[in-house]
């Protein structure tokens, strides 16, 4: 199955012939020796390829050409959503996408122009150092409900260590996506679950820090409102970067 004629059509018109991130038009203008270039994608929110960025085995297939899982981008930032797919996450594209869409639609109406989109960092809310975590319940004190992920380890030495780690934060990911709708029962399953990939790190040598920050998203058409990113480090337990993520000098 692929994207059809109707959707890209849909898609092309919704987006404005913007890029939802940049803006820019997608369509260049024919010169006297060539024609039109488009420089447009449409894109994937959820990968329809098994090993693709954001891919959900439980996402319905006939659903993954539709025009809710495309988003229309520059080739520029096509790349930089699959590369950095920890950050551009289903969520974040989502909202992009309804608010791009939202924003054509404003501007070709006679409504005020709507201003972008931004994450905004509070200053009094950036943390000065990090916390070692140490439960399931640690973690999920920092990642539940959070809107947003910044994940960092320390470089794996092995194929078995690159396993752990990757295991460990898409499990911390998995339940903190879902945690807000999570009834208590599933949520104690989940902290004992992170508990032990806990344990099972210190045993191979790493220790797990982390806190939660509350930035702003602005822009579009709501009012601005708390985002919620939970920061996560994994590293060696002899490492000498342990004190600077601890102090807060």
């Amino acid at each position: 199955m692929s994207i059809s004629d109707k959707t890209r059509k849909i898609l092309w018109g919704k987006s404005g012939n913007r890029c939802a991130l940049c803006r820019h038009e997608l369509v260049i203008e024919a010169t006297d020796v060539d024609d039109d270039s488009i420089v447009g994608d449409e894109c994937h929110v959820v990968s329809r390829k098994g090993q693709g960025p954001r891919y959900d085995p439980n996402y319905p297939t006939d659903c993954l050409d539709e025009p809710e899982n495309l988003i229309l981008l520059c080739r520029v930032h096509h790349k930089m959503i699959d590369d950095q797919c920890e950050t551009y996450t289903v969520d974040i594209l989502s909202k992009l996408k309804t608010n791009h869409e939202e924003w054509v639609s404003t501007s070709l109406s006679d409504e005020p122009k709507v201003p972008p989109i931004r994450i905004k960092r509070i200053k009094e809310n950036i943390p000065l150092f990090l916390v070692r975590l140490i439960s399931g319940r640690d973690i999920m004190n920092v990642a539940g409900g959070a809107l947003q992920f910044s994940f960092d380890h320390d470089e794996p030495r092995s194929a078995e260590e690159a396993d752990l780690l990757g295991q460990f934060l898409q499990e911390v990911q998995d339940c903190a996506e879902f945690w807000n709708d999570t009834e208590a029962g599933e949520r104690v399953k989940a902290t004992f679950g992170l508990s032990e990939r806990i344990k099972g790190l210190e045993n191979a040598g790493f220790w797990v820090f982390g806190v939660s920050e509350i930035r702003r998203i602005e822009g579009g058409i709501g009012s601005p409102s708390p985002w919620p990113i939970a920061i996560l480090k994994v590293v060696r337990s002899n490492s000498e970067e342990i004190n600077t993520l601890t102090s807060e000098s």
